[in-house]
């Protein structure tokens, strides 16, 4: 029986919560405050730790960063349960190492699927050995490097704003700066040669925008149009390749990859890795649905970000993948879940 340390200061929630983990199957501690919940922690090494954040003593990020500077307890999984919801705080959250974000009122099914999730991820994380330096692949460690990147453009760079219309910039200016979007919705279009606008993407907050190349400022290939408020921040293309230049080698690949403005050579080895994609995740969608006793007909709730950092893929490779599946009636997506419809086509491919 895995066991959850809950940390919550609301008594009814926490009782409440208790009462619904233990029908779950789960054994459960609790602390009413952060201080008593690192003790309990460090002293019960809990599977898997559930905590609010704005509590008396010590708040949810100290319990956090406490618990992540110690040897014992820094591999615990670790979820946020909170009522905040701007996305400052929710990558604050995740920053410092924490594995899920719920906001309350929370559905009791997502508690549960968030938990099973990350049980099942730290599980699986377990099988699989350490990578040589020379092995390709994606890192959590590199994975968070975005993220610091996100917080380092909210931190530092100049905030715009645009009001729905504004031409953000437009195809054939030459490119100084990249954008991170802090809020609303911007579309990239250009023109074909009978004049018609083609769209070609949209980008939300927290996506970055901008890129043509990291090294170069050659003219954008397209133009950028706020459809509606939006607030960007700006940071100058050769602090950013000044900031790269000190990570892997992934975050620049990474960048040129938003950018869509790889080279000849880079595309044929996207395309020849397209194979080794679909295969990591169709390995990895079985491997989910062993751990957590998966019937043929049931639901493996699952979040991408999992799938993802198990795969050892990037999420947006991940999610584009699962789209393949569902287009071809491998599995079914709804929401959070994810149903395999043709189990013996997953496993040959795998």
């Amino acid at each position: 029986m895995k066991t959850v340390l809950l940390i919550e200061d609301d008594r009814a929630l926490r009782e409440n919560t208790e009462e619904l983990l233990e029908l779950s199957g789960y054994s459960v501690l609790t602390a009413p405050n952060g201080k008593i919940g690192i003790e309990v922690a460090k002293q019960e090494l809990p599977d898997i730790i559930v905590c609010d954040i704005m509590m008396p003593e010590i708040d949810g990020y100290g319990v956090l960063e406490n618990l992540s500077n110690d040897q014992e307890t820094q591999h615990i999984p670790f979820i946020f349960l909170s009522a905040k919801t701007e996305h400052k705080e929710i990558r604050k959250g995740m920053d410092l190492g924490a594995d899920d974000y719920l906001t309350k009122p929370f559905d009791e099914e997502d508690l549960i699927s968030a938990i099973e999730s990350r049980l099942a991820k730290t599980q699986l994380l377990n099988r699989i050995p350490k990578k040589s330096p020379n092995t390709f692949g994606v890192s959590e460690d590199e994975m968070r490097t975005l993220h610091e990147l996100k917080n380092f453009f909210d931190d530092n760079g100049e905030t715009v704003s645009f009001d729905p219309g504004d031409t953000v910039y437009q195809e054939g200016m030459h490119s100084h700066k990249i954008y991170l979007i802090l809020k609303g919705v911007v579309k990239c279009h250009s023109m074909d040669a009978d004049g018609k606008e083609l769209t070609t993407s949209l980008y939300r907050a927290d996506d970055f925008l901008g890129f043509t190349s990291v090294m170069n400022n050659i003219p954008y290939q397209e133009s950028a149009t706020a459809l509606e408020q939006v607030e960007l921040a700006a940071i100058a293309k050769d602090d950013l390749k000044t900031i790269l230049e000190k990570n892997h080698n992934i975050s620049l690949e990474l960048m040129e990859l938003f950018a869509n403005n790889l080279s000849e050579a880079k595309a044929q080895l996207l395309q020849m890795a397209y194979s080794s994609v679909r295969k990591k995740t169709a390995q990895t969608l079985l491997q989910f649905a062993e751990i957590m006793n998966n019937k043929k007909d049931d639901d493996i709730k699952i979040s991408r970000n999992d799938l993802a950092s198990v795969a050892g893929i990037a999420t947006e490779s991940l999610i584009r993948t699962l789209s393949g599946f569902k287009k071809e009636g491998l599995i079914s997506i709804e929401g959070r879940n994810i149903r395999i419809k043709q189990l013996k086509a997953l496993e040959l491919m795998s």
